[in-house]
């Protein structure tokens, strides 16, 4: 049996209703409102459903938290520029704050394409079949004038093939199934061990800003929190800005595996069979090449797994960041020369959040679950509406959080 999972509104519906007036209030007090638009530019509005999501998910959690021991208040909003504070992000357009992803206009509609990796800018020439440029900003100025004239959905096609980040926006607005915060799936029912958050171990097999926010939260509600890495493949978060690795991972602890080992692999799945909680955001044929599954480990009371546009067999092994995650839910905003990204990679803290909501609630009820958010989704959730109407002299600058050792 699968359930809709949603925060703080009803059982059926994912639409957030917002007082715009006062959702107004908080976006331009929270450090992120000035994080989406064109530099240069006053900041431009994002939908009142973002901001009143995110305020109806932190207080979820607030109340799920207490009543599992350690209550959890934060500034919920202001997650959404902590990593902008802390790397000194800005906004940029139609250029995301982080710089590798970009909204570019086709033939027939907007996509959003990342090249946050060394492979996604190789793949560049058989996706668009033409020679290239080496030099980015040079790669950048033929790619959108490649697209322009190409259509969205056999460029997403053909990015789908190659392994790129890379989506239609809105893509998933029209898509309702897609817009559910969560899914949860009961697969054993009865209580599972303890309710109580500090007897709890969270074992975070993630990566980036997803699913280590997730696990963040979870740390602050009191859980043990054991973060597992490949040493051939570590946290790409590692190699960005040190201080937001550290305040995603304070106090917690680290272990490194090496996955091609037999020996380790053994470790690995003890340690998922002792663990409460996992948190993963790996494709499905990365953890069935390992022998290590939710299907086929048995122990976590819940398993929780983000991906980037969801499980199902079309989606399953779609590329997706923050950004491009972001664009495919809709969630953007605009003015008079076109598309503008909504806040930094703001898919990958909203996922976070609800991810942590989704969690807290499936050890409330008790049980045994599967909990599946998909960055896209999440976006969805929390995209279309009406807009927040902001006064530019009195909008926060982005700030983060002290590092919990």
């Amino acid at each position: 049996m699968e359930q809709q999972y949603v925060a703080g509104v009803s059982e059926h519906t994912d639409e957030h209703v917002a007082d715009v007036e006062t959702a107004s209030g908080s976006w331009s007090a929270s450090g992120a409102a000035g994080l989406s638009g064109r530099a240069g530019d006053n900041p431009l509005p994002v939908p009142a459903r973002l901001v009143q999501g995110v305020i109806d998910h932190g207080a979820a959690i607030g109340e799920l938290s207490e009543s599992l021991g350690r209550r959890v208040d934060l500034d919920w909003l202001a997650l959404l520029g902590e990593r902008a504070a802390i790397a000194g992000l800005s906004r940029g357009g139609d250029v995301s704050c982080g710089g590798a992803t970009r909204l570019l206009s086709t033939a027939t509609d907007w996509i959003a394409l990342s090249l946050a990796r060394p492979d996604d800018i190789a793949s560049m020439p058989a996706w668009l079949e033409a020679s290239l440029p080496d030099d980015v900003d040079e790669l950048w100025v033929e790619i959108t004038r490649c697209v322009a004239s190409r259509e969205a959905v056999e460029l997403i096609d053909r990015a789908w093939l190659l392994g790129l980040p890379a989506s239609r926006v809105g893509e998933r607005v029209a898509d309702r199934p897609s817009m559910r915060s969560a899914v949860m799936t009961p697969v054993a029912t009865g209580a599972v061990g303890t309710t109580r958050l500090d007897e709890l171990l969270v074992v975070d097999l993630s990566s980036l800003w997803a699913g280590p926010l997730c696990a963040n939260l979870l740390g602050l509600a009191g859980c043990r929190i054991v973060k597992v890495e490949s040493t051939g493949r570590p946290d790409g978060a590692r190699f960005g800005s040190t201080e937001f690795y550290e305040v995603l991972h304070g106090g917690h602890e680290s272990v490194g595996l090496d996955f091609t080992s037999a020996q380790d692999l053994v470790a690995l799945r003890a340690l998922i069979e002792r663990a409460d909680i996992v948190i993963e955001a790996s494709r499905p044929r990365a953890f069935a090449a390992l022998g290590v599954d939710r299907a086929t480990v048995d122990g976590p009371a819940v398993w929780l797994s983000i991906a980037g546009h969801g499980r199902d067999v079309d989606d399953a092994q779609r590329i997706a960041f923050g950004d491009d995650a972001a664009a495919a839910g809709g969630l953007v905003t605009e003015d008079a020369d076109g598309l503008c990204f909504c806040c930094d990679a703001v898919a990958d803290p909203l996922t976070g959040i609800v991810a942590a909501h989704a969690v807290l609630d499936a050890l409330v009820r008790g049980g045994r679950w599967v909990v599946d958010v998909a960055l896209s989704g999440v976006a969805a959730s929390m995209s279309a509406g009406p807009m927040v109407s902001l006064d530019s002299d009195a909008i926060a600058s982005p700030r983060a959080r002290a590092v919990v050792r």
